[in-house]
């Protein structure tokens, strides 16, 4: 046996087999001891389709499968194909619309990804864009939680977050970072090409990101609680973007 779930496939020729069929792969786990003929293809296979990877300890893989025989290798499967950045960018060009893209920084919970892929569906956003490490992928809990929407919004996983701030700029992007103590987001000006930036659940954007946006903006907080959830705080404003644009129609 070779497949646990939908989501893991392990053993030695069923992850190159799965490597070699072109279908997404978020990431593949390999015993670092484990230095074979095969396991060099394997690193090969892994460099050439840009996929992560990471050396861990046998005991990892043993529980994973629950100690079925595993060869030192195991690969998670990506519930759809990623996208380019490019792909999001000319999305948005067959619309002829300014750009609009949510960028996702470190957002651990599959459930968070999945209610914000399924606001940026509703409101009309050309993609989302996470990064590739440090952060939850297109997992089939993902595709649950979006109700669908995996299927219709374009993702895009990028290797630096920064780098890819910079280069939408030079694009003509506007960058507004979601975080606390920023200027009032109901009188923010989000119309326009716009990138939304949503940090992580505990830590919020990342300083380099941060300091990499154009604007920080804020939600209101009348209540005692002083934050929200990454996803619904998000919503609130991919729905922000939305409202502007549909007034300047």
């Amino acid at each position: 046996m070779n497949k646990l779930n939908d989501e893991i496939v392990y053993g030695k020729n069923p992850v190159i087999e799965l490597l070699r069929s072109g279908k997404p792969v978020n990431k593949v786990l390999m015993v670092s001891e484990n230095t074979s003929e095969r396991n060099h293809e394997i690193l090969s296979l892994l460099q050439e389709r840009n996929i992560p990877y990471q050396f861990v300890k046998r005991q990892v893989l043993d529980r994973l499968v629950q100690k079925e025989s595993h060869q030192g290798i195991l690969a998670y499967i990506a519930a759809r194909e990623y996208a380019e950045v490019e792909d999001i960018l000319a999305l948005a060009e067959e619309r002829q619309e300014d750009p609009f893209i949510l960028m996702l920084d470190e957002i651990e919970d599959p459930h968070n990804l999945g209610a914000l892929l399924r606001t940026a569906d509703a409101v009309g956003a050309h993609g989302v864009i996470i990064p590739k490490r440090r952060s939850v992928s297109l997992t089939g809990t993902v595709a649950k939680t979006s109700a669908g929407a995996v299927e219709y919004v374009l993702v895009a996983r990028v290797s630096n977050l920064v780098q890819t701030i910079k280069d939408l700029k030079k694009r003509g992007c506007w960058v507004s970072g979601a975080e606390a103590g920023g200027g009032h987001v109901f009188t923010a000006d989000l119309t326009g090409p716009r990138v939304i930036v949503i940090g992580s659940e505990g830590k919020g954007i990342s300083r380099l990101l941060r300091e990499n946006c154009d604007e920080i903006v804020s939600l209101p907080m009348k209540g005692r609680v002083t934050s929200l959830n990454a996803s619904v705080a998000g919503s609130v404003m991919l729905y922000e973007v939305l409202r502007q644009r549909s007034m300047k129609q």
